[in-house]
């Protein structure tokens, strides 16, 4: 097979929950099956620049990179409206084309699969920005239509989509994600670790989240519990929020000055990729509270570093890091509140958290995820 590979989500300054899916997924499958032929498709402008460099490591694995010489956001409005052929920048040589980030555009060559990672625009359009939500909402039918199969990341996932799209149910497959156990893995290194806290402002025994700042993260209510968890203590641990700033931050960040939590709550915007399994692995516990997620990879690379979780029973989450976590519900605060008293006296529970989730987070490997995504495509070649 000739594999193609629409590198979007792979191309950013940051990449995001989508990018790194789709890095697990193609990195895997080329372990995998080193016998098939790779290219990686990007739109830039000019030499590609930036873009290019960041697809260098896939071009070391002997994929080819392939630039159709045009602005991508310009394309992706452009062809929203009008059929404006893929294949005029790409070719027509690919058997397959994987598009990880929801949209087909118009006219691909040979079979089409498309990635849809959940329905959060449908649950919760409010927490969804405009210029996003507006593009699902043109684009996504067609979308689905014109592929020749889909995937999703759980079975959640794909119960919400066949509540809002029954008609694709014979097209839909379900792909989990995986961890790289080789990245995210525990680091017991106490020197390595205070030394991340310190690059970080990290002064004491900690709390984390890790991810995007945005609503649906939930992370207003997870402010609000923790002041109601640090009342009456004389010495109690900080909230770290690491992760990139989303939108919508201005009703977090009032909360925060209004409750008198900036000494307390962190907010570490970005942490070097080198430091991420470092400021897990020192954690107290990871806090996930959100409240829509199609996968949710944070928790299961929290642990796979050998640190216990509080997540949600939302969405997709209890598929994911089943009995191997303490789960609460993320519209009271009371329960969170609760959850981090448990998490931060019982020394027994963190134990055995950590312990069942290491073994949970086994279960989920990029090369499982490889596998299922090659029997996606050979199912799409003999249809």
């Amino acid at each position: 097979m000739k594999i193609a590979f629409d590198a979007l989500p792979l191309i950013s300054e940051r990449m995001t929950g989508i990018g790194y899916c789709q890095a697990g997924q193609i990195q895997a499958l080329m372990a995998l099956h080193p016998e098939e032929q790779y290219v990686m498709q990007f739109f830039a402008t000019g030499d590609g620049g930036e873009k290019r460099k960041r697809l260098e490591s896939y071009e070391n694995a002997r994929a080819e990179l392939r630039q159709g010489k045009c602005s991508g956001y310009l394309y992706r409005l452009v062809s929203n409206f009008l059929p404006v052929p893929y294949n005029k920048f790409f070719g027509s040589d690919a058997d397959i084309t994987h598009f990880f980030n929801y949209i087909v555009p118009p006219k691909v060559s040979g079979k089409t699969v498309v990635t849809v990672h959940d329905m959060v625009y449908k649950a919760f359009p409010e927490t969804v920005r405009g210029r996003t939500r507006y593009m699902l909402e043109t684009g996504l039918k067609r979308s689905m239509k014109r592929a020749d199969l889909i995937v999703t990341d759980s079975e959640f996932s794909r119960s919400e989509i066949l509540k809002y799209f029954p008609q694709w149910e014979t097209k839909l497959r379900v792909v989990p994600c995986g961890v790289d156990r080789s990245r995210f893995r525990p680091i017991l290194d106490s020197v390595r670790i205070d030394e991340t806290k310190k690059l970080l402002g990290i002064d004491r025994e900690y709390f984390l989240y890790l991810g995007t700042l945005e609503p649906r993260k939930n992370l207003r209510r997870l402010v609000i519990a923790y002041d109601g968890f640090r009342k009456g203590k004389a010495e109690y641990p900080c909230l770290v929020l690491a992760g990139g700033k989303g939108w919508l931050n201005d009703e977090l960040m009032r909360t925060i000055k209004e409750l008198e939590l900036e000494p307390d709550v962190k907010i570490v915007s970005y942490v070097p990729e080198e430091n991420i399994c470092k400021l897990m692995s020192g954690a107290l516990a990871f806090v996930f509270p959100s409240i829509y997620e199609g996968f949710g990879m944070p928790p299961l690379e929290a642990m796979a570093c050998g640190v216990p979780v509080l997540t949600t029973h939302a969405a997709s989450l209890p598929e994911v890091v089943g009995d191997c976590a303490l789960i609460c519900d993320p519209y009271h605060t009371e329960q969170i509140t609760d959850c981090l008293e448990r998490l931060y006296h019982d020394s027994k529970l963190r134990r055995e958290l950590s312990a069942a989730g290491l073994k949970r987070a086994r279960i989920y490997s990029w090369e499982n995820a490889a596998a299922a995504l090659y029997d996606v495509y050979k199912e799409a070649l003999r249809g």
